[in-house]
């Protein structure tokens, strides 16, 4: 299964057979469906539509099938080209536009690509629009514009710099404070677009900047999931360039980690406690991650007397909830960071720009401010899944055999323990399942996640 259909896009590997993976035919009818659902529930004479891509190596074949479906559909195009994830999302309403398409399968190895899908706010369609998405794709209910009634396209490469300038202009953001500390940074952009606006934003906020990956060829040097166990060069790096820390994003830039300046990670779960600390600290207020995300959130918010929740997983999920409880920051435990007083999206050009100024501000190195925050271990493993798995018997074994704990099954499985966790879910992106569990150390996280690994595949007879 290397096609998946999810109400949140279409996402596959390069080649094979219709149906079974992303392939042109595939690329075309989901960029029809979304061009057609555009057309049925917007009352307008001409629709607009911006689409960037990150630098994956299918990048510009899926680029110009979907572009040109949507012209045929009569829908005029503002082509961003080489883009990020937030930068097509900061775009669609700086130029009053209907929706977006990024086309990048984020953080899964070059193989694969995928039509991310946004509205006319430029946040990711809801359930609902996705569901009806898939169901126009499924009946092939197109209807194609007449020669005279075709899209136009047209060009703008600028919006990388017009982002980062959204971005410096933040209140929150002194990109002056930052100057004068003269930071030294590493950046590891993975080979994609990351590996061009990161590197722009440093320098004009005063940082030195090394660049490590940062040729935006598609050619990912290591396995693009910003995940200690990719990147040993950059750890490697950091150290030997002396440098005060290091940034490492996934290929559409929407997930940010970082390196403390001995080489460690400084985990990409503590990407958002550390930004949230600083945001919380200037301008008092709740936040939002989602169940599978530490509890140091949780912590920091209560330290800064505010009131945090957790929502399933989804960025979608996380945005809902942030609206609803009027959250100053949120985001996902995997690096992303949401901060409204930008756009509903995850940016980790906001997340470097916030975490600059609050290490401008602090006396102390990048591994001494990791080590000043409540210390918390997490384990993520996960298991192929097959056909024949019955996944939601599985998961409703796992509830019934816990159902005396605090329990929540709002998103899978989440099992509360006193001072530990465990959540099991079905990943929306993957055929797999995914184990997150944390826990007061690495070795009790590790052991949790082991002995649930080993109930789910007794359970699911693995």
């Amino acid at each position: 299964m290397t096609l998946i259909k999810s109400i949140s896009g279409i996402r596959g590997t390069i080649g094979g057979k219709v149906g079974d993976n992303l392939t042109p035919v595939d690329a075309v009818k989901f960029a029809s469906a979304y061009g057609t659902f555009l057309k049925q529930n917007i009352q307008k004479d001409r629709l607009t539509v911006v689409i960037g891509r990150d630098a994956r190596i299918s990048g510009p074949m899926i680029h110009n099938l979907v572009v040109n479906t949507l012209v045929g559909l009569g829908i005029d195009i503002i082509d961003l080209g080489l883009s990020t994830t937030p930068t097509v999302e900061v775009a669609v309403p700086l130029e009053k536009a209907d929706g977006g398409i990024i086309l990048t399968a984020s953080h899964n190895p070059k193989q694969w690509n995928a039509l991310k899908l946004l509205n006319a706010k430029g946040e990711f369609l809801s359930g609902a629009d996705g569901a009806k998405i898939l169901e126009i794709a499924e009946a092939e209910a197109f209807d194609f514009s007449d020669v005279d009634s075709l899209g136009a396209i047209t060009e703008n490469d600028a919006y990388m710099d017009i982002h980062i300038d959204e971005v410096l202009n933040l209140p929150l953001v002194d990109a002056e404070a930052v100057a004068k500390r003269k930071f030294k940074v590493v950046v590891d952009g993975v080979n994609s677009s990351g590996g061009i606006i990161i590197p722009k934003l440093l320098e004009q906020m005063g940082v030195e900047v090394v660049e490590l990956y940062c040729e935006p060829n598609g050619h990912f040097p290591h396995n693009p999931e910003p995940l200690k166990e990719h990147l040993g060069d950059i750890c490697k790096l950091v150290v030997e360039e002396k440098a005060d820390f290091g940034i490492v994003v996934d290929p559409d830039v929407d997930r940010l980690a970082f390196i403390s300046n001995d080489g460690e990670m400084f985990g990409e779960e503590y990407t958002l406690v550390a930004v949230a600390d600083y945001v919380l600290s200037k301008t008092p207020g709740n936040t939002v991650s989602n169940m599978s995300s530490s509890r140091a959130l949780r912590d920091i918010t209560e330290k800064h007397n505010g009131s945090y929740q957790a929502s399933a997983v989804g960025e979608v999920n996380v945005v809902e909830l942030m609206k609803a409880t009027n959250a100053i920051i949120g985001g996902e435990g995997n690096g992303g960071i949401i901060y409204p007083e930008s756009h509903y999206g995850r940016d980790s050009m906001v997340g470097v720009a916030l975490f600059l100024t609050h290490l401008a501000n602090m006396e102390m190195t990048v591994a001494e401010l990791r080590a000043s925050y409540p210390q918390y271990f997490m384990s993520k493993n996960k298991i192929e899944l097959t056909p024949q798995i019955d996944v939601d018997k599985v998961m409703k074994q796992i509830a019934e055999k816990y159902a005396s704990e605090n329990l929540s099954t709002i998103d899978g499985v989440k099992i509360d323990f006193p001072t530990e966790w465990v959540h099991l879910r079905k990943s929306n992106t993957e055929p797999i399942i995914r184990i997150y569990t944390e826990a007061p150390t690495q070795n009790a996280a590790d052991v949790l996640a082991e002995r649930f690994v080993s109930e789910l595949k007794q359970i699911a007879g693995i």
